[in-house]
Formats: C-alpha cells, structure tokens, sequence
C-alpha cells in the first residue's frame, strides 16, 4: 500500500512540475525569498517573451520593501525556479510613485487566464499568435495585465512580428486597451 501510495504522490509531483507556473503561483513562491515586510506586497509582475508556447517561462516579481533603498526586491524565476534575488535601482519608478504595491483583492485574473482571454478578441480571430510578453501593473484603473503579442507573418510563416498590445484588467478581465497593427504582418 505504501508503495502504490509513493508512486502516486510521484506521479502528482511530476504533473505538478510540467505544468508552468503561474504569475500568482509565483507570487507564492517569491514570497520564500523575501522579508516578512515584502512579502504579498507585489508592485510588479513581468515576463520575458515566451518561446515555443504561449505560457512564459521566465518572470520577475517585484514586490514593496520599505527596507530597501530604492523601496523594491525583485525575485527572477526560470521555469518555475527562483535564479536571482536583487534589490533593483528603480528611479523612475520612484518618480512617478509606482513603488505601491497593487490592491491584492484586485488579483483575480491569472496570468494563464489573462492570456486566454486576450487571444478571444475578434481582431485575433484568424491570427496565429506564438508568443507572448505579459506584465502586471497598477494603473489609474486597478491592476492590469498587459499583454504584447508576437503572431506568424502571412507571407513568411516561420518568422513572426509584434502585432501589439492588449490590456485588460485584473480583477474582471475586461480588456481596456487594444493596440493591435495587422498590417505588420505583411
């Protein structure tokens, strides 16, 4: 019994494992790695470009560190694994009074949701997105995700191009902002 029990508890780990973590899965796992003072207090969330699939590997997690000079700690994850812990100069930031952390009760829409519902914009319909860049940052309407889409060229389908933005909210996901050029995929 044992042993079917260890192989279960395996299996579980490793569907665990293949699946990408999320930015809210994240946001969980950087807490690990920073004080009691920063911790869920989350200022940003960005990604780098996804390859190969729709689901980023690689996030950074800035969260409020009033211990910190410049008020932030930032916690880089590759594949789900925290690589990098700093305490990044952020002077614009500062500036413009982006170093509050976002409303919490406002984090509805994950980032994995985020993307699903981007890519069901009737101007997407017929385009194949392939990768996606995505950020999660207060605005004057709440937190929001911004998403930038890179999709297939018609012409040349093994290159793509950046078609845009789309921005949608994070408590509801309703999208505030479409900035989409077609026409680059010429």
């Amino acid at each position: 019994m044992k042993v079917l029990l260890g192989l279960f508890l395996s299996s579980l780990c490793l569907l665990a494992a293949e699946k990408d973590a999320t930015a809210f899965d994240l946001i969980k796992e950087g807490n690990r790695y920073v004080g009691e003072q920063a911790k869920d207090r989350v200022v940003q969330i960005r990604s780098e470009r996804s390859v190969g699939s729709l689901s980023p590997k690689v996030w950074h997690v800035v969260y409020h560190d009033p211990t910190a000079r410049m008020k932030a700690v930032e916690v880089k994850f590759a594949a789900g694994k925290m690589i990098d812990v700093n305490r990044p100069f952020r002077l614009v930031e500062r500036i413009a009074d982006k170093t509050q952390p976002m409303d919490k009760d406002k984090l509805k829409i994950d980032s994995n949701k985020a993307i699903e519902k981007a890519l069901k914009e009737p101007i997407l319909e017929d385009v194949k997105v392939k990768s996606v860049e995505a950020t999660l940052q207060n605005s004057n309407v709440g937190p929001v995700w911004k998403l930038r889409l890179w999709a297939e060229k018609l012409a040349k389908t093994t290159e793509t191009a950046n078609i845009g933005t789309v921005m949608l909210t994070a408590d509801e996901g309703k999208v505030v902002e479409t900035d989409i050029h077609l026409d680059r995929l010429d």
